[in-house]
């Protein structure tokens, strides 16, 4: 008994430390292939914002702009978010559209996607959206290209 304990830890020590979790930091477009939100450090939790939009431009050739009026390019709408367990996170996400804000907790599955699960008062009373991972090019007017 002693000797198959001693043969585990050792197994344990020989492998090496567990792999970390993948990391939400990048660029990534949403589920409805209509937004790319850039997720990066922001002290010390994360923070989203909109970087490419398929129509940041209305019909009339403005700034596609969020409920309050403010241009969509560039706005802040993941924030409050700290790592809560490896891997897993936890803040709010607004909206923009119609200014409301949610409870969300994201992370990267096994696939590599970003799995982004907003709710309210419970996880469990929550709507997960799978986000992949945009590697293609953006314009300086946040328009998504490719």
């Amino acid at each position: 008994m002693r000797l198959r304990l001693i043969r585990l830890l050792l197994v344990c020590l020989l492998a090496g430390p567990a792999a970390a979790a993948p990391s939400p930091i990048g660029n990534w477009l949403t589920e409805d292939r209509s937004g790319v939100i850039a997720i990066a450090p922001c002290g010390a939790n994360l923070c989203g914002w909109i970087v490419g939009m398929d129509k940041p431009l209305d019909a009339g050739g403005t700034p596609v702009r969020d409920v309050r009026g403010v241009p969509m390019c560039r706005l802040a709408i993941l924030q409050s978010t700290e790592e809560t367990r490896p891997g897993r996170y936890e803040g709010l996400i607004t909206n923009p559209l119609d200014g409301s804000v949610w409870h969300c907790v994201f992370w990267v599955d096994a696939d590599g996607n970003l799995d982004m699960r907003g709710y309210v008062l419970l996880p469990l009373l929550g709507q997960t959206q799978v986000w992949t991972r945009f590697v293609g090019p953006l314009t300086a007017g946040c328009t998504i290209e490719g």
